[in-house]
């Protein structure tokens, strides 16, 4: 059986060791090297040719997108597998940019990520359906007046219609009127969910 050859990237030992446990029980795979930043992934890659680099997003001296730039440059048939805590729709934008064959949150379930591994052995792109979801969302990003976004940030801290309209020496029916117009715009439907959307497409910043 042809095995598939697999390099783990990641500053931490511990994750490292994780990973190459997790996939060792795979007889299809073969861990053949560990990187510790992108600078080092870089050269192992170019020395071992692995198929497929699993490097995490978020590393000191350089992040995952620029890693798999130049993976890809300097070992081309190497196709990478970005990890991610947590990474913002433009990362992950140019993460795929830079030639990523796929993107998974950490908190995915073991065989999610050994099933995208094989996928992109076999020259797919995989994105999680959340992921995906996130990029549709960035695309559609609606258009917020500045007076609706001072509004959305005042509920975000918890205040209540009435203390808005103090804030801003405003009516009580126009606070709720650019409520309305915020609720349509994101798709929600009470103020928390408003919150949750905007937080997520980085409308609001936390």
């Amino acid at each position: 059986m042809k095995k598939t050859k697999i390099l783990i990237v990641d500053d931490h030992a511990v994750v490292r060791a994780g990973l190459s446990t997790i996939l060792g029980y795979e007889d299809d795979f073969a861990v053949i090297g560990e990187a510790a930043d992108g600078a080092e992934a870089v050269r192992t890659a170019a020395k071992l040719r692995p198929d497929i680099a699993i490097v995490d997003f978020a590393m000191p001296k350089m992040d995952g997108a620029e890693t798999t730039r130049r993976i890809r440059s300097e070992s081309p048939d190497t196709r990478v597998i970005l990890l991610t805590t947590y990474s913002s729709p433009d990362d992950i934008s140019r993460a795929l940019k830079a030639g990523a064959a796929g993107v998974l949150f950490k908190t995915a379930a073991n065989d999610t990520l050994t099933d995208m591994i094989r996928r992109v052995t076999a020259g797919e792109t995989v994105l999680p359906q959340e992921i995906r979801r996130m990029l549709e969302e960035q695309q559609t990003t609606p258009v917020f007046t500045e007076r609706q976004l001072a509004v959305l940030q005042s509920v975000s801290r918890g205040l209540t219609n009435d203390d808005i309209a103090l804030q801003f020496g405003i009516s009580r029916s126009a606070v709720k009127q650019h409520l309305s117009a915020i609720f349509t715009k994101l798709g929600a439907a009470s103020r928390p969910e408003a919150v949750t959307i905007a937080l997520r497409r980085q409308i609001l910043k936390i």
